[in-house]
């Protein structure tokens, strides 16, 4: 009997052991595949994160940040109107990329007439230009606040580590650091919170419009839209596309056979698309909420510098010994970081442009003599921006500028994607669905509608 029962207590201990290691096991195997998942969804991620972090580049933080502080949460709303436009738009333009292999200006040179080419390529390369210029002074202006170095000095450093950067780093790891420069954003989100919101009310003002339109509040909504829906945007994303097709052998190094598409390829294009989108309208929305919480609620309505914008993210670190400091230290980070990420995207995209205008080897995927035209379009670009500086604009007033000015240079280009992504000698089966079409054309009529009632109450 003692036997029996030393024996069944075995069993039952056994068996207690089998279930635990079963447990484990599952819940390993579990892990292992949300983990596989996870890294899965990483891997798809790509041109659209890239491109939806660079949308909040320095210009994009200054817009925004204006637009808190000046009209508090009466802009909150323009970001969850934006983003259905904002998706429709660069998932149109990745889909050219990917159907076609080409980039935007090679799709436009080989369907329609030289001089509307000429005239994109013109457009995006004075939007880019000054964009580059107002970005490079931003970072040089937040740099002063730590070192007393002249403002020159600084510009030209930040534009010379961008082009080594961006012609001597190998693409797959220049893409990579891109990636993680997005998360500069999240001090914003974090500052939002730590203050305390009266939710009911930041989601009240999201989705109730309360308009009282006039001359700066116009201003400031064609920045907004300008530096959300940007002509840069538009050629970068078609051209990364096709990087990436020519990185994963989807397509020949020339181009000379059709893109391999599958409905998985497409979906991730779409995935990528969407979360980067996402990325760049959260960031601007908490932007927005942040600058209205902190600067508009204390009376502070401008920013004229870049400490004044830093004030915005002084409640994160307010427990902190020296919290103005560290403030500045966040803020800066962010448009340094962020900077480095968007600069070279604005100086890539004019160089995408003008390689495939004039038939020239193009690609960040390639070393500099097998694309000597290509990186030679981007040190052009870059050096045209840094040139602006020294035309003694404020930069901070020169970021808001710069956001505006894409807004009216978005106009024609949208409605040249529109085209091209219904045209079925381009696109074939793969041209813009009924929702696509929608809110092409909506983001084209809504810009279209707000820079010509801009116009008209500026002159």
């Amino acid at each position: 009997m003692m036997k029996q029962s030393r024996t069944r207590k075995t069993i039952n201990q056994t068996e207690k052991r089998i279930v635990k290691t079963e447990k484990k096991a599952r819940i390993l195997t579990k892990s292992y595949f949300n983990y596989k998942r996870f890294n899965r969804f990483l891997r798809i991620l790509g041109p659209g994160v890239v491109t939806g972090a660079a949308d909040d580049d320095p210009s994009g933080i200054a817009t925004y940040s204006q637009a808190g502080a000046m009209y508090g949460f009466g802009l909150l709303w323009a970001m969850p109107f934006m983003f259905p436009l904002l998706l429709a738009v660069q998932e149109s333009c990745s889909r050219i990329g990917a159907v076609t292999g080409k980039g935007l200006a090679a799709v436009i040179r080989d369907n329609y007439s030289r001089k509307l080419l000429l005239g994109s390529v013109l457009i995006v390369f004075v939007a880019n230009t000054i964009n580059i210029g107002a970005d490079l002074g931003a970072m040089a202006a937040t740099m002063q606040l730590f070192f007393h170095i002249n403002f020159a000095v600084l510009t030209i450093a930040f534009a010379a580590l961008i082009l080594l950067l961006e012609i001597f780093v190998k693409y797959r790891t220049y893409t990579k650091i891109l990636k993680w420069l997005a998360l500069m954003l999240l001090a914003y989100p974090l500052t939002a919170i730590l203050v305390g919101q009266n939710w009911a009310q930041v989601f009240h003002a999201t989705v109730h419009p309360n308009l009282h339109l006039n001359k700066d509040m116009l201003y400031i909504l064609v920045g907004i839209l300008g530096t959300t829906i940007s002509p840069y945007l538009f050629f970068w994303d078609t051209s990364e596309i096709v990087e990436d097709e020519k990185i994963t052998h989807r397509l020949g190094e020339k181009g000379l056979n059709e893109p391999k598409l599958t409905k998985h390829f497409l979906r991730s294009v779409r995935v990528d698309n969407f979360t980067g989108m996402l990325i760049a309208t959260l960031g601007a929305w908490f932007i927005v909420l942040t600058c209205a919480s902190v600067l508009n609620f204390h009376g502070v309505t401008q920013i004229n510098s870049a400490a004044d914008a830093a004030n915005a993210l002084q409640p994160l670190v307010k427990n902190f010994p020296h919290s103005g400091l560290i403030a500045k230290i966040i803020f800066s980070t962010g448009i340094i970081g962020l900077g480095l990420l968007a600069v070279p995207v604005l100086a890539g995209s004019s160089g995408y442009a003008l390689s495939e205008t004039f038939r020239m080897n193009e690609g960040l995927h390639k070393k500099y003599k097998k694309a000597k035209g290509f990186y030679v379009f981007i040190i052009i670009a870059t050096l045209a921006g840094l040139g602006i500086n020294f035309i003694g604009i404020n930069p901070i007033k020169a970021l808001v500028f710069a956001a505006v000015f894409n807004g009216v240079a978005a106009v024609p280009l949208l409605f040249l994607i529109a085209r091209v992504g219904n045209n079925p000698d381009i696109m074939g089966e793969h041209k813009n669905g009924v929702l696509s079409n929608i809110f092409v054309m909506l983001a084209f009529l809504v810009m279209l509608a707000a820079v010509a009632y801009m116009l008209i109450t500026l002159f």
